[in-house]
């Protein structure tokens, strides 16, 4: 049937209504739905109807890409989450993506003008508040000296036009200036009660002055108040933790269990795994070689390795000489300075606001940008090495999982923060000599901070990623959330692996010690093969018996049947065991049935590397970490290693470390307004030769990045950057004449 066209927006109205068609999935297609954008926000319904009560899907403009395919396609992707829209008619997508362009840069400059705004609470900012407050006394002063005039050359003027009136003139001069003098009369009026109105306005502001004057200082004092409690608080759950770790004894000594409680512990000492959501939970008894069976303790997994050396030499099967670096790599830096700094003073008035706007001294940083973090997560690369030489897809999937997991344990002591990479900016780890792979991130965007990450192995895999980091700070506790998806591809079976990041939580902030912890789930899907790894981050509970920073998990393939079990911690190590039989057991949490499985022994899939000597004082880098910032010869302008705030606190000069990141900064807000301006000018530009469309002025004010473009994913339907080459030519060439001038 038809679709109606939506009403274009009445003038100055930041509301847009009407029918789009929305991709939902391959065996619906495209289904009709009712959009409304409002406030720098996209929200969808189902009918006019739910909009009173169901909303089904929302996305945030101001940190959305807008892309249009053909003639009424509109494609809308923001962390992850992606709308593929259709209208009914190219027209019709013109003024869809018009609104959308403008709600767009509306919300931008409103998230910019709010992350600008902070409470006046220094004696600058005091003083710039008195000196308005003069200017507006001022200003009331000179309009009520208008109105004085008003009054007086009003009353002039009238008196002038009675004496005219009173003259002896033609009739017809008469009349004009008895209409004239009407006119007056009726200026006189409407002036009188513009001095009347101001003068009540006046009034009511002087009243409400005083008591908003009242009542923001009584907010201020309990903000004041507030800060001291928690402070207060946090100090008390500290002392309540450490007295309880100290205090086993009290644990030990507990009156003896009922039945139910001895059952559970039995279950503890049992290899035991949460249902993951939409699947049973289980628990597996390990298979000796005999015909008996063992329950197999999750409390200490190191104590099976010695029986399954050979299963270890399996999975260690690289050789030696083949790992063996061919250049010398730096193994320490300069040791950390022992600078203290609260970190709640500065963090106190950051509660509910994103990381990436809160202005940090280098203090609490580590010498390492965003994007050489994001490069770490190839330090058990040799995992994808082994990986790609599988000819069993669900081992393969083991392997994946492991190397997925292993990218963590590099955070577990960790708990400063990386620089946040300047727009354009870039990294590069070129390990092709030694170990077969090219890795290059690039910076594609600032306001969400966004990076772009490619690498490629001659030893037959690929791997890309496009990372948005979204932090909030909640108080005692800061949450990172990686957004964005990591794709994975072996060259010869065309196996196409895809997963996202868990959330990392920094504890105690306001008092104690910081430590760090990864939480949620992860599911990692074969695209070509439809078979699917479900693993599971548990939160770490002081109150827990379970073993610290736990992970677990289920491989199967594409109908579901489970093929194996991973297990494990994601700092020290996993392990893989293979199902042999599967079996319903009792009810579990929730009322869910648990499954039994019977495995195989576990073999070790994945291990940490111990920590270079050292370590604590060089910021708990691991070996690869430490040869991240070291000087190379030939790197693009743009590369993290020649940034020179990152630079001065690692050679321990934090002082001038703050003031060039200051420098760095301003600098890269100059560019920003800079480019904006410049496609300000050719948006007007455009308008009066109305040959320049809104969208692509808009395009302008966005930085493009140079070594990688948008498209969207065939496999995922998502909208990510991805790698468009160049890079390693630009290189070879040593021609870096495209590289913006950031530092």
């Amino acid at each position: 049937g038809s679709v109606p066209v939506s009403a274009a927006p009445a003038p100055g109205s930041d509301t847009y209504k009407g029918w789009l068609f929305k991709w939902t999935n391959y065996l619906k297609g495209y289904q009709r739905r009712w959009f409304v954008l409002s406030n720098g926000l996209l929200s969808y319904y189902r009918t006019q109807a739910e909009m009173a009560h169901t909303c089904r899907g929302t996305i945030n403009l101001a940190t959305a890409h807008i892309d249009t395919e053909d003639a009424c396609n509109i494609v809308l992707s923001s962390g992850g989450r992606t709308y593929h829209l259709k209208a009914s008619t190219e027209v019709e997508r013109q003024r869809w993506v018009t609104a959308l362009e403008l709600a767009k840069a509306k919300a931008i400059r409103m998230m910019n003008d709010q992350s600008g705004d902070e409470e006046p609470t220094s004696q600058s900012d005091r003083s710039e508040i008195q000196g308005t407050l003069k200017i507006l006394i001022s200003k009331l002063d000179d309009l009520s000296t208008c109105n004085d005039l008003i009054a007086k050359h009003g009353a002039a003027l009238q008196r002038s036009l009675s004496e005219l009136e009173g003259l002896k003139v033609p009739v017809e001069g008469g009349e004009k200036i008895k209409a004239v003098n009407e006119r007056a009369t009726l200026f006189r009026i409407t002036s009188n009660a513009m001095i009347n109105a101001c003068r009540d306005f006046l009034d009511l502001a002087e009243t409400h002055s005083r008591r908003w004057q009242r009542a923001l200082q009584y907010e201020r004092e309990q903000r004041t108040h507030l800060e001291e409690t928690i402070e207060q608080l946090a100090k008390q759950h500290n002392s309540l933790e450490r007295a309880w770790r100290e205090a086993p004894t009290l644990v030990s000594s507990a009156p003896s269990r009922s039945r139910k409680e001895e059952a559970s512990d039995e279950d503890e000492d049992t290899e035991y795994f949460d249902a993951m959501e939409d699947s049973p939970a289980f628990i597996t008894v390990t298979a000796s070689e005999s015909t008996q069976h063992r329950s197999v303790s999750h409390r200490n997994p190191c104590s099976l390795c010695s029986l399954f050396m050979y299963s270890l030499k399996i999975c260690n099967d690289v050789s030696g000489k083949e790992l063996q670096p061919r250049r010398q790599r730096r193994t320490h830096i300069p040791d950390k300075p022992n600078y203290s700094l609260n970190l709640w003073s500065i963090m106190k008035n950051c509660i509910g606001k994103e990381l990436s706007k809160i202005p940090m001294p280098v203090n609490f940083n580590e010498p390492l940008s965003m994007l050489q973090r994001l490069t770490e997560d190839l330090e058990y690369h040799e995992l994808l090495d082994k990986a790609a030489r599988c000819d069993s897809s669900l081992e393969q999937m083991c392997l994946v999982a492991a190397f997925s997991v292993s990218s963590y344990s590099t955070t577990v002591h960790r708990t400063a923060k990386p620089f946040n990479p300047l727009l354009g900016e870039t990294y590069e780890l070129d390990r092709l000599e030694e170990f077969g792979y090219r890795s290059v991130c690039e910076q594609v965007s600032h306001h969400p901070p966004a990076a772009a990450h490619h690498v490629i192995s001659q030893r037959g895999w690929t791997l890309w990623q496009e990372i948005t980091i979204a932090s909030k700070f909640r108080g005692k506790y800061l949450s990172i959330m990686p957004l964005g998806t990591i794709h994975l591809q072996f060259h010869a079976s065309g196996n196409h692996y895809v997963w996202r990041k868990v959330t990392s939580t920094v504890h105690n902030i306001i008092v104690g010690k910081l430590w760090i912890d990864q939480s949620g789930d992860i599911e990692i899907v074969n695209h070509r093969t439809k078979e699917t790894c479900q693993l599971k981050f548990s939160p770490y509970s002081y109150f827990s018996r379970d073993v610290p920073r736990k992970v677990t998990g289920v491989v199967a393939d594409s109908g579901g049947q489970a093929h194996y079990i991973l297990s494990g911690t994601w700092d020290e190590k996993m392990e893989s065991a293979k199902i042999v039989q599967s079996s319903r057991g009792g009810s579990g949490s929730e009322g869910k049935q648990k499954m039994v499985y019977q495995t195989l022994s576990p073999k070790l899939l994945w291990k940490k590397y111990p920590l270079p000597e050292n370590a604590e004082n060089m910021y708990y880098f691991s070996t690869l970490a430490l040869t991240l910032n070291e000087l190379e010869d030939g790197v693009a302008m743009t590369d993290s290693r020649l940034r020179p705030d990152q630079r001065l606190m690692e050679d321990g000069r934090w002082d001038e470390a703050n003031s060039e990141k200051q420098r760095l900064e301003e600098k890269q807000r100059a560019v920003r307004r800079r480019r904006e301006a410049e496609a300000s000018d050719a948006l007007d530009e455009g308008m009066r030769l109305r040959t320049v469309r809104v969208s692509v002025c808009l395009s302008l004010s966005r930085y493009q990045p140079l070594w990688f473009y948008q498209r969207r994913d065939s496999v995922t339907g998502e909208t990510s950057f991805v790698y468009k080459g160049g890079y390693w030519e630009a290189k070879e060439r040593q021609d870096w004449s495209l590289c913006p001038d950031i530092f």
